[in-house]
Formats: structure tokens, C-alpha cells, sequence
């Protein structure tokens, strides 16, 4: 798939230059800075941020860390405002689910858009069991070996969904 805009959601300095080499290879790529850390709040200031860099549409949100879950979240807001959702991709992520006190609730529909998940060489520990659960779900399970670049895993990842 070739994306209109690419959103990820994380800590900016998660990212190194893979934003940079993302819009260098000729995608739109937008990183909204949300300073929330409230679930609904964290939704809403990144819908907001969406919405007003008017993204080329379909979207593809991408996940990292505890951002993974809210993934669902966000993509019910920008289907509101009728915006498109092409995938998710969790990176190192937790998964979205309807249990737990943080958890928003996931739509019905959910997974409404093919769903990939990347593993680091960082994330060996707890996310191979997630990846496992990915697999077993038929999602696009990657792992990044140490020294690839973060761009080049999330464009190839992206590129299978």
C-alpha cells in the first residue's frame, strides 16, 4: 500500500531521522506533538493535531509503545471527521484491547484496515509474545535487525499492508 500520510504517534525523539527519511522518499509524514498522557485526552489533542495539518488521506497510523492502543481511538475520530484509514501499524506496542483500566473501548469493527506490527531488536523481551499473538491474527509481523533504519522497516512494513 502507498499511503497519503503516514501519522505517528510517539515521543519525538523515538524517531531519530526516520521522519525525515520518510518525507525524503517522497511520502507525507506527520508527527503530532501530544503532550497528553491521558488515553482520552491523548485521542482527542492527536485528532485535533490530525485534523488541522489536513492530511492527503488514506491515512496510516502508526503506533509506538503505549500509543499502540489508542490506535482504535484515533482512527474512530478521523472516520468522524471522514477522513480514510488504510492500516495500523504497532511498533513495539501493546495491542489494542477492551480490558484493563486504560484501555479505551474498541469499536466493533475493529480491525477496520489491515494491521502490521514491528519488532526491534530493543522490544525482544515482552513483544515476541505480542508478535506471536500478530502472527496468529494473519497480521504483517516484521522484525527490524539491529542497525537497519527505522524508515526503511516502517516503509517496508507499510508498503505489505
Amino acid at each position: 500500500m502507498v499511503p497519503g500520510t503516514v501519522v505517528l504517534l510517539c515521543e519525538p525523539r523515538t524517531l531519530g531521522d526516520a521522519a525525515d527519511e520518510l518525507r525524503a522518499g517522497g511520502w507525507d509524514v506527520l508527527v503530532p506533538d501530544v503532550a497528553e498522557t491521558a488515553p482520552a485526552r491523548f485521542v482527542a489533542r492527536a485528532a485535533l493535531l490530525v485534523g488541522a495539518a489536513n492530511p492527503v488521506e488514506p491515512l496510516v497510523l502508526v503506533g509506538f509503545g503505549g500509543a499502540g492502543p489508542l490506535l482504535p481511538a484515533l482512527a474512530s475520530a478521523q472516520r468522524a471527521a471522514h477522513r480514510a484509514v488504510a492500516g495500523y501499524v504497532f511498533v513495539d506496542a501493546r495491542l489494542p484491547s477492551p480490558e484493563g483500566p486504560h484501555a479505551p473501548a474498541l469499536p466493533g469493527d475493529w480491525p477496520d484496515a489491515p494491521c502490521g506490527y514491528l519488532l526491534t531488536r530493543s522490544a525482544q523481551g515482552p513483544g515476541t509474545e505480542i508478535a506471536r499473538q500478530c502472527r496468529l491474527r494473519g497480521w504483517v509481523v516484521r522484525e527490524r535487525d539491529a542497525g537497519a533504519a527505522l524508515a526503511t522497516a516502517l516503509r517496508g512494513l507499510i508498503e505489505e499492508l
